[in-house]
């Protein structure tokens, strides 16, 4: 019997775990930024793996995700270019890796963040000794399952509304489709897919930051 997708849903817990639940070829569209192991607060998740660890932790989510999407549907991952300290070039090995898993690689986008001042770090000040270039922007590398074309609904998708979130829900999905956000934060994915009338499945592992995004959707009505 197959499994029927529970859809505008808040799932609390870790998403290795809860997107094992969600049946086969659920979902249109997956939207998220991963957490960036670098120190941050995070609830129940160690952000202080090494950096082949951090890979092999998300490499389940990414095997999940390949699952769940329907033939052609997409994935974009928002990800930042390295780490400052011990520099990796995270986001050639995020796509190496969802490559290898059969995931095709349709573009990426330069997001130009704009909001940082310092744009490089001295080792000695003003010295050659050991300078390194702050990168103000991030990454959103696009994917899709199968094949280039997502059938659906006719007619297409109104591109460039103004944020990014709207910009790829609105230029990569259907109204009527399913947005996923495995690592949902206070929930901006799921309240855009909301108000561009999809339908959303947000998961954190966090509490805390699922009431937050419980609050933030009650407040916008379908």
């Amino acid at each position: 019997m197959k499994t029927r997708l529970q859809i505008d849903q808040i799932r609390c817990g870790d998403c290795r775990e809860q997107l094992k639940r969600l049946p086969r070829e659920s979902v249109h569209l997956a939207i998220t930024s991963r957490p960036y192991n670098v120190g941050l607060a995070c609830d129940g998740r160690d952000d202080r793996m090494s950096y082949d660890k951090d890979l092999a932790w998300t490499l389940p989510v990414w095997c999940e995700l390949y699952r769940i999407l329907v033939e052609g549907g997409r994935f974009a991952l928002n990800i930042a270019p390295t780490r400052i300290k011990d520099f990796r070039p995270i986001h050639y090995d995020m796509a190496r890796q969802l490559r290898q898993l059969g995931l095709i690689m349709r573009t990426e986008i330069i997001w130009n963040k704009q909001t940082m001042r310092r744009r490089t770090a001295w080792g000695s000040w003003k010295s050659p000794r050991n300078p390194h270039i702050i990168p103000r922007w991030e990454y959103v590398l696009i994917f899709s399952r199968g094949t280039w074309t997502l059938e659906g609904n006719k007619g297409h998708p109104a591109p460039f509304p103004e944020e990014l979130i709207y910009r790829l829900i609105k230029f990569y999905s259907y109204r009527g489709n399913v947005v996923l956000d495995p690592f949902g934060g206070t929930g901006t994915v799921a309240v855009v897919a909301k108000k561009t009338g999809r339908h959303f499945i947000h998961i954190d592992l966090s509490r805390k930051f699922c009431q937050i995004a419980a609050k933030r959707l009650a407040k916008r009505p379908v």
